[in-house]
């Protein structure tokens, strides 16, 4: 799944964005402020070309349309969501994947983190807590479910000397994840297969280990997504995730907290966010036996939500900050508007805005994680 961690556009192109055009695309200046090397687009004309995924690029504006249409702040219902996650989801996934990669880098998810921890390497140590927590072991066939483009997945293989399939239904993630892949050199332990996780192409009882990063969210129906992540996990085996979801904090008759969960659904292409009540309840319903379960970001020593935080300035971080979202805002508004980023662009940004805004808001009134992280075992039993 992921943050929205896309930047946004603000106003109308200013003569600081021609100017500005140098700095995006030349990686050396990111490099003189010490960002993170392995954000794998350097430029913003990687970026605006990105826009789309596989949609044709004359029909990216229509492809917004459609996505909008199915939230509540455009009218939309939970049901219509879920009747069409399918659509949804990969409408989505074209739309913001490129926003994803140059504001995130190659892995699309939160993490718990400590002080005078940079924001790569808590993500590094929050996939490798996943893996230690499933005790991945040299050899074993490991299925990564809703796999992004990849990053936890060559990251979590090269940490444990495993085997791991990312199991994706978005065509341009998955070409873009195998690219990726051949650049770490690691093709010949990972692949990806192309599949609904509500309906595996895996026969039962396949996988050593199962994980999933903030992707699971995306289900219309949390136990039949369940069962089918059971149904292919070998017997005795394990299954551990990170779950987005709301707290006990959360009240669905505030209106405020309804508000915040609906900008986080429009700008991450939810269906609907479960509480961590139902999350662990489905998972007990899919026959699994809870081993443990945690908000993580309950003892975070600082808060999860600080990258998206504009009030906040990080070096290190650069491209998330008011300042350098700025930059990129005006920057490709501008290259939207000569035509090398498809008509569209523009309202990506729009609900991806909104969401950093939710995110942020649900952090801060402590009414949603993006780190539920529990552990479950397939009984022994069971084969």
């Amino acid at each position: 799944m992921g943050p929205a961690t896309a930047p946004t556009f603000l106003q109308s192109p200013h003569p600081f964005a021609v100017r500005s055009l140098f700095f995006l695309t030349d990686p050396t200046w990111f490099r003189r402020l010490h960002v993170d090397r392995e954000m794998s687009k350097s430029g913003a004309l990687d970026l605006a070309t990105g826009v789309g995924g596989k949609i044709k690029k004359e029909d990216v504006q229509s492809a917004v349309d459609q996505y909008e249409k199915y939230h509540v702040c455009y009218g939309g219902d939970e049901e219509t969501r879920k009747a069409n996650y399918g659509d949804m989801v990969n409408k989505y996934y074209d739309l913001a994947t490129s926003f994803y990669e140059f504001g995130w880098g190659e892995s699309f998810h939160f993490a718990p983190r400590w002080k005078g921890e940079s924001l790569r390497e808590s993500i590094k140590r929050h996939e490798h807590f996943l893996a230690l927590q499933v005790e991945l072991k040299p050899g074993m066939k490991v299925l990564d479910v809703g796999c992004g483009i990849g990053g936890p997945l060559r990251e979590i293989a090269r940490f444990s000397s495993t085997s791991i399939t990312g199991l994706n239904n978005n065509e341009y993630q998955i070409s873009r994840g195998t690219e990726l892949n051949r650049i770490a050199g690691v093709s010949e332990s990972c692949n990806f297969v192309k599949a609904d996780f509500m309906e595996m192409p895996f026969s039962d009882n396949t996988f050593d280990g199962i994980y999933a990063i903030e992707a699971t969210c995306h289900a219309p129906d949390a136990v039949g997504c369940y069962k089918e992540i059971y149904r292919v996990l070998k017997p005795g085996q394990c299954f551990a995730a990170y779950e987005w979801c709301m707290t006990d904090h959360f009240d669905p008759n505030n209106e405020s907290h309804k508000k915040t969960k609906a900008e986080i659904e429009l700008g991450n292409g939810l269906p609907d966010i479960r509480t961590t009540r139902e999350c662990l309840d489905a998972l007990k319903l899919a026959g699994f036996e809870v081993v443990s379960e945690k908000d993580l970001a309950v003892d975070s020593p600082v808060s999860w939500y600080l990258p998206l935080d504009t009030s906040k300035f990080s070096i290190t971080s650069f491209r998330l900050t008011a300042f350098g979202r700025f930059i990129t805002r005006t920057m490709v508004k501008t290259l939207e508007f000569v035509g090398i980023a498809p008509a569209g662009s523009n309202r990506v940004s729009s609900f991806l805005e909104k969401a950093a805004e939710g995110l942020v808001e649900g952090g801060r009134k402590e009414i949603f994680t993006p780190m539920y992280f529990f552990l479950v075992r397939k009984p022994p039993s069971d084969s």
